[in-house]
């Protein structure tokens, strides 16, 4: 609990030192609010979103685009990683693809993901999945191959089931690369998504700042960052709690 208490607590000095930078940023450069929005502008158009119910409808689209893709490409990114780094010949064959692919960005993808799935929730989704799948694709092989052959070995000669071996030794021992990637993926994949949001989306946060940004409102622009940022934050966190409960669970970390 006093953990929990200090990393607030640092928080919420790391906002504040944010702030005051903020504004003495505006000070020095004598920007006007038509350029750089003040703090206290910024802090009424986050009261007014929040207060109209504004911020939450386009935050809970958002997240719900979020899950679907996340969750749509982690898991066959686990699995497919677990079965290939376990093929060697094959992954030889697959790794020249994946990183052809890995690095062209999702949102390069969106002409041919909006022809194909059309407009509303599918492209964000969709774009959401390939930031999120390479990462963790390519994290699982990697931990998979890190594990001590003679393990491996050990296992085979118990001749414990092809099923059981997977998730009860493979996937234990090669969790601390994967959730590496998991908590990649959240912030790639979050970062698209907003972009995605940006492209042709009537809602979220994306558009949110795009809606903004058209009627030259800067301080709801910039509230609209500042909640992608915070739930960024959030969502990374999330996953550090998934992964120390797993570590526990599983006995690779001490309780605390």
């Amino acid at each position: 609990m006093l953990k929990i208490g200090n990393k607030l607590l640092n928080f919420f000095i790391g906002m504040i030192i944010l702030v005051i930078i903020w504004q003495i940023v505006i000070w020095v450069g004598n920007y006007p609010e038509a350029l750089l929005p003040s703090p206290y502008s910024v802090g009424k158009a986050i009261l007014t979103l929040v207060v109209e119910g504004t911020l939450f409808e386009h935050l809970k689209v958002s997240l719900g685009r979020f899950v679907a893709g996340y969750f749509s490409a982690i898991i066959p990114a686990i699995l497919l990683g677990m079965v290939l780094a376990r093929l060697p010949l094959v992954w030889q064959v697959i790794d020249p693809i994946v990183q052809v692919l890995r690095p062209v960005s999702p949102v390069a993808w969106s002409p041919f993901i909006v022809l194909w799935f059309g407009i509303g929730n599918m492209p964000a989704i969709v774009i959401i999945f390939i930031a999120s799948f390479f990462p963790v694709l390519l994290t699982t092989v990697a931990g998979v191959n890190k594990i001590d052959r003679s393990y491996l070995k050990i296992a085979e000669n118990l001749e414990i089931k092809k099923l059981p071996f997977m998730y009860k030794f493979i996937f234990p021992a090669a969790f601390p690369s994967i959730v590496s990637g998991l908590r990649l993926a959240v912030g790639t994949a979050w970062i698209f998504l907003v972009a995605g949001e940006m492209v042709g989306a009537q809602s979220g946060l994306g558009f949110l700042i795009v809606d903004a940004r058209n009627t030259l409102n800067l301080d709801y622009v910039l509230a609209g960052i500042i909640f992608i940022g915070v739930s960024g934050f959030i969502l990374d966190r999330l996953i550090g709690i998934f992964e120390r409960w797993v570590g526990k669970h599983w006995g690779m970390v001490k309780s605390t």
